[in-house]
């Protein structure tokens, strides 16, 4: 007669010398942003290519001469898309071109934001310039990241000690620790009364520049979400 071998509990499952108990740990945390970014379009119109493009030119070395001489305010600064596209005549037989049309993008990241509203508004009073923003966020490298994740740990191991102490009871030894991601990872978010769209057409001149607007930054939301087994010692249920 064969012996059937006996199998070994699978390890997701506790057994009656070793009971198991899994739970969750989260963490929730409002902090203030470490960053902001802003975007900022440059464009221009000419009734020949060579015409905007040096135009754009222009107005791209004024705004990166500007952006830079807030030194290290301004954490990193970016070119983004290029383009330069004919704009055809509505009437009359083939492709006649009646314009040209450029834009460029620009992406600044600040870590000073006591400068941000004098920066804002001075690109803002640029002819042919669109702002954007701002967008507030953490660091990746941030501490409240580490922090978060500390306190959900902290959390999974203070419930799986109440599940044992309604047990009369102590837990015995981690299993696994995951970390089963985070809800509302914090994201770049626009500030209620930001620059939205701030933008000067070409015919406005001033002798004197703007007034800095007051841009109030947009707490950020951090969540860490863990999940914890451990054995237990085993209680008397007698």
């Amino acid at each position: 007669m064969t012996e059937t071998p006996t199998t070994a509990p699978h390890p997701s499952h506790g057994t009656p010398t070793a009971p198991r108990v899994t739970v969750r740990g989260e963490a929730h945390l409002e902090v203030d942003p470490e960053i902001a970014r802003i975007t900022i379009t440059l464009t221009a119109r000419g009734t020949d290519r060579r015409t905007t493009l040096d135009g754009l030119t222009h107005r791209n070395t004024t705004t990166l001469d500007l952006i830079k001489t807030y030194g290290d305010a301004v954490e990193k600064l970016e070119t983004g898309t290029l383009a330069i596209r004919p704009e055809l005549a509505r009437h009359g037989r083939g492709e006649r071109i009646r314009a040209y049309h450029g834009s460029i993008q620009l992406t600044a990241i600040l870590g000073d934001f006591t400068v941000l509203g004098e920066l804002v508004t001075r690109l803002a009073d640029h002819d042919l310039t669109r702002i954007d923003g701002p967008w507030w966020a953490l660091r990746p490298t941030s501490p409240h990241h580490a922090a978060a994740r500390r306190q959900a740990v902290h959390e999974a191991l203070q419930r799986a000690r109440e599940y044992a102490e309604a047990l009369d009871t102590r837990i015995d030894a981690l299993l696994e620790l995951s970390d089963t991601g985070a809800l509302g990872t914090p994201t770049f978010a626009t500030a209620p009364y930001g620059t939205a769209g701030l933008s000067r057409s070409a015919h406005t001149e001033t002798a004197t520049d703007p007034a800095p607007i007051d841009l109030e930054p947009v707490r950020q939301n951090v969540d860490a979400h863990v999940e914890a087994a451990f054995t237990l010692i085993p209680p008397n249920l007698g």
